[in-house]
């Protein structure tokens, strides 16, 4: 997600580093090469305009050319640009007073509605909602049974009617259920086409017009950059939409979407979809986004992502061994796969501030899988005493998992850091890995 943006924003910025002081000229040619960046990476042309003068105004003002350090400032004065850019603020999704909220998913045939109804449905169990989800598609072979997987795998129920061709009474008579069986949430999963067109909007209109729904999701595929806005404008015309959910920006999507349809139809992004499981979904904040996009990582979703996947008594039993230097390969084993939880490598590192426009830091996704695989093939002996290991040992674990002498020299090194690293960070000296503190409660290396 918006990788090459970032690549692209970090050498238009090397052209005020370079300088010690700024001209107007100066920013202006910066100017060019961010204008340039935002149009590649498929940002609405207008939505580039309107930014770039903005920019230009403020860096060629008193607060960046008298600066001691202008080149940080046109940093920060584009940090606050975009933020702007896309809300300022986050956006949560309104609760009725009087349940249940009605939540509306709308958008074009493929662009996630079906799975982003039960990935949002299943955020609020995790805060203690009781949701609902309604399968409205009838037209879409097997969209119903595709709803139903999903409420199976996050255990929550779907209303479906097989018999009935009609999608309004459907989520008329889905509503009347859920107020009947003490449902606070209803997820209505509506029809998509590959195209906008007349009946599919009257459809909704009139399933709008029963349901009265608290909300109006739009579901809208990250990847079709400006074409994305140009589906925004059409169902906000028509529905008044509340909010927007981006999927897809796990893909090869130049993020121009993001940039854009805040600016253009000014309605929020409540949510994005960063991959294909049903836990891959985050609140959308413009401040923790344009972070990202400027390559200064984002510790609080970091932080975020760390507290729920981590297991609390774990974490408390992994300090205590932290404290007394008894942390073995069988705790970094669990680690690891306490790590998986989070997501990719990749992702997390882009969390990192400064690794995500890193050029040179290379993500190996194999490694959690090799790791594994050879503190497996070790003997319990050998994962709690590891200086036991000789070289007919390391032949022995290198030919049980499928690796070479050479990874498990390298593991037991990273190994050996990795325990004096936590001995200090338990002591207080390094005062937190990555500035997190002790909430993180885990070593972070690859």
């Amino acid at each position: 997600m918006f990788k090459s943006l970032t690549e692209k924003l970090a050498n238009a910025f090397k052209k005020f580093r370079n300088k010690g002081k700024l001209t107007a000229s100066d920013v202006k040619e910066g100017m060019r090469e961010i204008k340039l960046a935002l149009l590649e990476a498929d940002v609405s042309f207008k939505v580039v305009k309107d930014f770039i003068r903005t920019v230009t105004e403020r860096a060629i003002g008193v607060e960046v050319l008298e600066s001691l350090l202008p080149a940080q400032q046109v940093v920060k004065v584009v940090h606050e640009e975009l933020i702007n850019l896309m809300g300022k603020t986050q956006s949560k999704l309104e609760i009725s007073s009087r349940p249940p909220t009605v939540i509306m998913m709308v958008g074009l045939q493929g662009a996630g509605k079906t799975t982003h109804s039960g990935k949002i449905a299943g955020l609020y169990k995790k805060q203690g909602k009781n949701p609902l989800l309604v399968a409205c598609d009838v037209y879409r072979p097997a969209a119903i049974k595709q709803l139903q997987i999903v409420g199976s795998q996050l255990n929550i129920p779907v209303y479906a009617d097989e018999k009935s061709k009609n999608p309004v009474d459907i989520a008329k008579n889905a509503l009347e259920y859920a107020k009947k069986n003490g449902y606070d949430m209803v997820f209505i999963d509506t029809a998509g086409r590959l195209h906008v067109d007349e009946v599919l909007m009257k459809e909704l209109q009139q399933i709008k017009k029963y349901t009265l729904p608290t909300e109006i999701l739009l579901v809208v595929d990250a990847m079709l950059g400006q074409d994305a806005v140009n589906v925004a404008e059409s169902f906000d015309d028509m529905l008044n939409i509340s909010g927007v959910v981006l999927t897809k920006l796990d893909g090869d999507t130049r993020g121009g979407a993001a940039l854009s349809v805040r600016y253009v139809t000014g309605k929020p992004i409540k949510f994005v979809g960063t991959g294909e499981k049903l836990d891959t979904i985050e609140p959308f904040y413009p401040d923790r986004m344009a972070s990202r996009i400027l390559g200064m990582g984002d510790v609080l979703s970091l932080i975020e992502k760390a507290e729920e996947a981590f297991d609390k008594k774990k974490a408390a039993e992994l300090e205590k061994k932290m404290k007394e230097n008894t942390f073995t390969l069988t705790d970094y084993l669990e680690q690891m796969a306490q790590l998986k939880k989070m997501g990719s490598l990749e992702s997390v590192m882009a969390m990192v501030p400064g690794m995500s426009a890193a050029k040179d830091v290379k993500i190996d996704e194999n490694l959690l899988v090799r790791t594994e695989a050879i503190i497996l093939s070790m003997t319990p002996k050998e994962r709690d005493n590891p200086d036991i290991i000789s070289s007919s040992r390391k032949k022995r674990i290198a030919k049980g998992s499928g690796t070479t002498i050479e990874d498990i020299n390298k593991l037991l090194k990273q190994f050996d850091q990795m325990k004096k690293m936590m001995k200090q960070l338990s002591s207080g000296k390094l005062g937190g890995l990555f500035g997190l503190g002790k909430k993180m409660k885990m070593p972070f290396r690859k």
